[in-house]
């Protein structure tokens, strides 16, 4: 017997069954529509939508750095080094009148990924702690009477904080030497300034915070060369520059600031003869 699908009636209630995720979904739809459409219209929404994956990378840089010293053996591979990545680095800020330049301390982690080639790599990570500024800043009023006594005649260091994100390609030398160049954005954490003086004998110091003076963001060039110790197997001994192509301030009545920092840096890798053990033991 041929049934006519055209005269088969279905229930009133089995209707808004189906007919409830059709409505479930063009609502979910429209909702993710709206939100989409406020992020790109709205400034302070797409700047955050931007800034939060920073963050997020930010909050987990700290615990990452202590992580990779439990289980750096584990992150190394034949294709992949890992390592720990610090040093000095000689700061200043381009277009900052009467200013010279400050040299702090940095630290991070380090990934050399290996391509087809093996003497060509990526070399990325995150630079946890890296200060940059500039020292001798000249002393301005902070509109206290005491503090501008205490301070007047001192001097001022500008310190802003920084998770740096090195993006770069490496080309390793069979002499063990090696060149590297590409883009660092980074996220600003902090930023003060520091007023020192001397009065008496006594060393005063005095800290103003200065985040609100800075963009969240920075990015400019970095190149570099280095040297691989111990026959290709040992530390690496990198000099770098930085050279940032944004404005960091965002007063536009101000000459245009930008950082620039040069860094001597020490890549201790971890557990890259476990990995070449595993490598050796693969192969056979």
């Amino acid at each position: 017997m041929k049934i006519n699908t055209k005269s088969v009636l279905m229930p009133a209630s089995l209707c808004r069954f189906w007919q409830l995720p059709t409505k479930l979904m063009l609502t979910m739809e429209f909702r993710v529509g709206q939100f989409i459409a406020v992020i790109i219209s709205n400034s302070f929404y797409r700047k955050a939508f931007i800034v939060l994956p920073f963050v997020l990378m930010a909050t987990l840089a700290h615990g990452q750095v202590l992580i990779s010293l439990l289980l750096g053996d584990k992150l190394n591979s034949g294709k992949i080094e890992f390592g720990l990545d610090g040093g000095i680095n000689f700061s200043n800020i381009r277009g900052l009148k009467d200013s010279k330049s400050m040299h702090t301390f940095n630290l991070g982690f380090y990934f050399d990924i290996k391509l087809k080639n093996p003497q060509w790599m990526v070399h990325t990570g995150v630079l946890v702690k890296s200060t940059v500024g500039a020292g001798d800043v000249p002393v301005y009023l902070l509109k206290n009477a005491a503090l501008d006594t205490a301070f007047a005649g001192g001097a001022v260091e500008r310190r802003i904080n920084y998770f740096h994100v090195p993006i770069m390609m490496k080309y390793r030398f069979r002499n063990n030497f090696s060149v590297e160049g590409g883009v660092v954005p980074a996220l600003r954490a902090k930023a003060y300034d520091v007023f020192a003086n001397e009065i008496n004998g006594d060393d005063l110091e005095y800290k103003v915070d200065t985040r609100d003076q800075f963009h969240r963001l920075d990015f400019g060039l970095m190149g570099g060369v280095g040297y691989r110790l111990v026959g290709g197997n040992g530390m690496n001994l990198t000099l770098r520059y930085y050279h940032g192509l944004v404005d960091i301030t965002p007063d536009d009545s101000k000459p245009k600031e930008y950082n620039t920092s040069l860094y001597l840096a020490v890549g201790i890798p971890i557990g890259v003869a476990k990995a070449k053990e595993r490598e050796k033991e693969k192969s056979n």
